[in-house]
């Protein structure tokens, strides 16, 4: 890149950063700290800026800020070129935003079926009674079974695979006149995506000669030896309070006492008291007004649909929040209003998003952040249609070259018997494997999508988990067998895969 372009683009993200975080807590934590400082007696007119500086700096101001802007770092899309209209931030591709905004029009048309045909509003003020009733219950909530028979997930992951498998750039011709390129797998567009090498030199620290929590049998050391230093180092990250030190650590695996910190130190989530206050006014809002889609989720995601703050992540993602129109006022533009408030609707499973976070922590207030986070961060890329490297048309695409280069029997066998491998594996990679691994073994996983802020991972372990059953696959005779031998991943060890298949795995 010329340096005239870097100094351009550089100048554009600090300006983004510092517009974001001009309206930010921190700003104004920082403002009223600063005016506090002017009254100390070490501070001097003459040495004014010098001495605000140091004071922040002693004070832990200056780490604060720093992490915030690292934040925005990991969370800022790729800088586009200066004249590409604002729609390009979101997605560059003209026809992956079409099959965005066409999704979503299914999306929408679906919970308006389900709401004719319940004859229920998508939102109404509950009543007084129903309000005592629901506050009432509420810290039983998730340990009764509602009665949901009426209901139906407004979509499933293979009705979202389905739209996925038809995307096509209308632009590309692959050159193939026999048309055999790419029609061994179920996604067939062009996107620059990660070969076996590439991952390899992203996930580096996962390689054999490094020690990683995890893998039971060490290498060099004694594994206790390795993890109660480890812990002794995770410590010393965690009195820092680094934000991008901590990333860094957590990429060999995380300790499991040391895990809910950490990860709320590289989430950059502090929990004060004003963030407990606004929780409870999302719950208030709860009480308050009941929705349609509270029948799709349960407690902490009943919050999460009322976070308009949830909506700041539109700006960087290919989607677009839905809108629906006041009662009464059909067909006028003037009366849409997002619905839910938070703009994400969910599908059947979403919960398993937020679900593993309730072993790590028990304040309900800090639970709901650290999962918000993720979701704006990760999660929300799991089933929007978009190009990016983390999106799960990429991840797809990972998945299935993965597969089919260097398992290409398999690939070929399944392939056959029409048992496709991307229509057994990306329920797994649409929920991040929640659901499907055992708990210790999934937070091991979710430790690295923080540590390289990527979910490149999902499609890499899918792949391995594949390779680690090839044997009982090629026995497979149909698409009901093979998944009957992966319908169990349960006692799987996520780092032992991950390492064999990434680098044992003959290039």
């Amino acid at each position: 890149m010329e340096p005239d372009s870097l100094h351009r683009q550089l100048s554009v993200t600090i300006a983004h950063i510092v517009q974001r975080l001009r309206g930010s807590k921190l700003h104004s934590e920082l403002e009223r700290e600063a005016r506090t400082c002017l009254h100390k007696s070490e501070v001097r007119i003459e040495s004014l800026k010098e001495d605000l500086k140091d004071f922040l700096r002693k004070s832990g101001w200056e780490k604060k800020l720093q992490n915030a802007v690292y934040r925005e770092l990991n969370v800022l899309p790729q800088p586009g070129h200066p004249a590409a209209p604002p729609e390009h931030t979101k997605e560059g591709l003209m026809y992956m935003r079409r099959a965005q905004v066409n999704w979503e029009k299914r999306v929408l048309k679906s919970l308006n079926s389900m709401c004719a045909e319940l004859a229920i509003p998508l939102a109404k003020k509950r009543s007084a009674d129903e309000q005592k009733e629901l506050l009432n219950k509420w810290n039983e909530m998730g340990t009764d079974e509602p009665d949901l028979s009426h209901f139906r997930p407004v979509y499933a992951p293979k009705d979202f695979l389905e739209v996925l498998i038809n995307l096509r750039n209308p632009n590309y011709d692959g050159g193939d006149p026999t048309g055999l390129r790419g029609s061994w797998g179920l996604i067939n567009i062009p996107l620059p995506i990660k070969d076996l090498s590439e991952l390899r030199d992203l996930f580096t620290e996962l390689g054999l000669n490094y020690e990683q929590l995890g893998v039971d049998d060490s290498m060099q050391i004694p594994n206790e030896l390795f993890e109660s230093e480890y812990i002794r180092h995770g410590q010393r990250v965690l009195s820092e309070q680094d934000s991008a030190a901590a990333q860094q650590y957590i990429r060999q695996g995380c300790p499991t006492g040391l895990r809910a910190d950490m990860w709320a130190l590289i989430l950059n989530i502090d929990n004060q008291l004003e963030d407990s206050l606004y929780y409870e006014q999302l719950k208030s809002n709860v009480i308050q007004h009941d929705l349609l889609v509270d029948n799709l989720i349960y407690k902490v995601l009943l919050c999460f649909s009322r976070d308009t703050l949830v909506l700041d992540h539109f700006s960087y993602s290919s989607a677009s929040p839905p809108k629906s129109y006041i009662r009464g006022k059909l067909a006028l533009e003037d009366y849409t209003v997002v619905y839910p408030p938070n703009g994400v609707i969910p599908f059947h499973g979403f919960a398993m998003y937020v679900a593993p976070l309730c072993f790590l922590y028990h304040e309900p207030s800090k639970l709901y952040q650290v999962f918000r986070e993720m979701y704006v961060r990760y999660f929300f890329r799991l089933h929007c249609i978009s190009s990016h490297s983390s999106g799960i048309v990429s991840l797809c695409l990972v998945f299935e070259t993965l597969v089919q280069t260097y398992l290409p029997q398999l690939f070929y066998h399944l392939r056959e018997i029409g048992a496709q491998p991307l229509r057994i594996s990306f329920k797994w990679m649409v929920r991040a494997f929640s659901g499907y691994l055992a708990t210790d073994q999934l937070l091991f996983l979710w430790d690295r999508i923080l540590g390289y802020n990527s979910l490149e991972i999902l499609a890499v372990l899918a792949a391995a988990v594949f390779a680690f059953r090839a044997e009982n696959l090629m026995e497979a005779t149909s698409l009901a067998t093979a998944e009957a031998v992966l319908a169990d991943l349960s006692t799987l060890k996520v780092m032992p895969l991950l390492q064999l298949f990434l680098f044992a795995t003959s290039s």
